[in-house]
């Protein structure tokens, strides 16, 4: 593990994840769809602190946005998977650093949640609601993975400057 989450900063930082999604200005989303900002914020903190810290860390934003929805929906699973997946990407392969990186992993990421959530909702809801989830389940997942996936270089790219120069290599 690295040593971001002893940083009292950084571990705070986390807060701004639920802050930031009940304030999104309206501007600020496609057709109505916030960008997902627990992808935004998860993706930085995997990449830098490794996959133990980013599974756990995916696991605790998880709840925290979790506790903010009445649904029987979670985003637990998949950013738990996010949290493992970039954590070792950031251990094993060369540092991400290009900007269109970072955006593509955030879309896929993006597009795992959503889809994770989509998923859920159809086991929750039965087939019989089939229909009507399609139709504004797949239009909120591409809105809100378009709009991370085009915030992430700037987002994300600031937090990676900021957390990488807290963490000695």
């Amino acid at each position: 593990m690295g040593r971001l989450h002893r940083q009292p900063i950084c571990v705070a930082s986390a807060l701004l994840v639920p802050m930031t999604t009940l304030a999104t200005p309206s501007w600020l989303g496609l057709d109505g769809v916030p960008p997902s900002w627990a992808v935004l914020w998860l993706l930085p903190w995997a990449l830098v602190d490794g996959p133990v810290s980013g599974a756990l860390a995916g696991v605790a934003i998880g709840l925290v946005m979790d506790g903010l929805n009445l649904g029987g929906v979670s985003q637990v699973p998949a950013l738990l998977l996010l949290g493992w997946w970039w954590g070792r990407l950031g251990r094993r392969a060369a540092p991400v650093r290009r900007t269109l990186n970072l955006g593509l992993l955030a879309w896929l990421g993006s597009m795992l949640l959503g889809g994770s959530l989509l998923a859920q909702l159809f086991v929750l809801a039965g087939w019989q609601l089939a229909p009507a989830l399609q139709s504004w389940g797949w239009h909120t997942l591409w809105c809100q993975a378009l709009v991370t996936g085009l915030m992430a270089p700037i987002v994300v790219s600031l937090q990676l400057l900021m957390w990488r120069r807290r963490v000695p290599s």
